[in-house]
């Protein structure tokens, strides 16, 4: 039988310097060779935010330690990622010259730690001493084996510090273009009359690794007599291509919805319309209108997954009963099939599109399963907290491989 490993004694033990952060870069522990490194003690660090006591040299006006090691802390907390720093200089106070700092020369590492949730619950962060080889450095590398390894180390030294330059100017390049792309997002899945929903909660998540644009949508229209519609759709691809052809889709059908107040009417001028759009061939989107007076859902489908109707009791109900193939999947109009459904008080109707089940390489009728699964558990839960559960449940409350809407609807 193994003998049970003693984490901490190899923690402290360890030879690199290292700190413990909170996500609030409160420092949390340490380990000796940290201590050695900066000639301070455990009561010195522990408890403190990480740059009151380590602040920026105020006598070096070219001192930008604080802002660099800052900027790879979020990138690490943000990510989920470990962040590598070029070679740095951060000088450290003098504890045998008070009011005095030393300079230093340092290679850090940031990686966080995830807890039970998935959220960031400790950095973990890891520095090399290189203050005596960048000191070392001569102007004039001398000839022979040893001023020529010196030079190359040099050389290393400098392109190492222009990379880091350059992925700064990449990493600002790319936030621009991501608000640009967030910002073009949320003016299109604007939905006005959701404010007066509260029984109506919605979930947008794109796929991981894209720029937080894609081609799925959610939307919720306000219609004569006590009625509303709610709908998702979903275009094939991602980016902002897709993103475009969403735009232009979601407005069409809401304009359409709320002209006919009908859902197959509605995804056949959509169906009409989408084959003069490059780019919404093999859509799908699935339309319903809600008539709270009649209590009464009427739905039909364009190739999409069917809505699920949960009721009090925990049983889900697939909506499957008007169903037709995608847009564009016809060469000539043909009307497309409406069903109805009656509800009671406080079940819940939810919309979604494929990216909450689908999983590559498993049956779809598994992800069904999974999804019911969730919705029975969680039924009784507000729309809001049970939107959250469910994304947790499913396993990808930090997005997934493809797009994800909901709509989660209280009735």
């Amino acid at each position: 039988m193994e003998a049970s490993i003693d984490y901490e004694a190899l923690f402290a033990a360890t030879p690199s310097p290292y700190l413990v952060l909170r996500p609030d870069l409160v420092i949390v522990d340490v380990n000796d060779a940290y201590l050695r490194a900066t000639g301070r003690s455990r009561r010195d660090l522990i408890g403190q935010y990480l740059f009151d006591a380590f602040p920026d040299n105020p006598a070096d006006a070219t001192a930008d330690g604080v802002r660099n090691l800052g900027a790879s802390l979020h990138r690490a907390l943000q990510s989920k990622q470990p962040d590598t720093m070029a070679v740095q200089k951060y000088d450290i106070p003098d504890t045998s010259r008070p009011g005095s700092f030393e300079e230093r020369w340092w290679s850090p590492i940031n990686t966080p730690v995830l807890g039970p949730g998935g959220q960031v619950a400790w950095i973990i962060h890891r520095v090399e001493d290189v203050t005596e080889f960048v000191r070392s450095r001569p102007s004039h590398p001398t000839d022979g084996p040893s001023g020529k390894r010196v030079a190359m180390e040099a050389e290393l030294y400098a392109r190492a510090r222009e990379l880091q330059r350059l992925n700064e100017e990449l990493r600002q390049a790319h936030a621009r273009e991501r608000q640009v792309a967030v910002t073009l997002q949320e003016a299109m899945l604007h939905s006005p009359d959701l404010k007066r929903h509260p029984n109506v909660a919605v979930r947008y998540l794109p796929a991981v690794g894209s720029l937080n644009v894609c081609g799925d949508w959610y939307d919720v229209v306000d219609l004569p007599d006590d009625t509303f519609g709610v709908a998702v759709g979903d275009v094939v691809g991602h980016g902002l291509a897709a993103a475009a052809v969403m735009g232009m889709l979601r407005s069409a059908l809401s304009a359409a919805v709320r002209a006919l107040h009908e859902p197959a009417k509605s995804l056949e001028v959509l169906g009409l319309y989408s084959r003069s759009v490059d780019g919404a061939l093999a859509t799908t989107a699935v339309q319903a209108v809600i008539d709270t007076r009649n209590q009464l859902i009427a739905y039909s489908s364009a190739g999409h997954h069917p809505p699920v109707l949960v009721h009090p009791e925990s049983t889900c109900e697939l909506l499957d009963q008007a169903t037709d193939p995608p847009l564009g999947a016809r060469p000539e109009h043909v009307p497309r099939p409406q069903a109805a459904v009656p509800y009671r008080q406080d079940d819940l109707l939810v919309l979604y599109t494929d990216g909450l089940i689908e999983r590559r390489g498993e049956d779809i009728d598994t992800g069904l399963q999974r999804l019911t699964d969730g919705l029975a558990r969680y039924a009784r839960l507000s729309p809001d907290r049970l939107a959250d559960a469910l994304l947790t449940h499913l396993d990808v409350a930090g997005g997934a491989q493809d797009d994800i809407a909901l709509i989660v609807v209280r009735l």
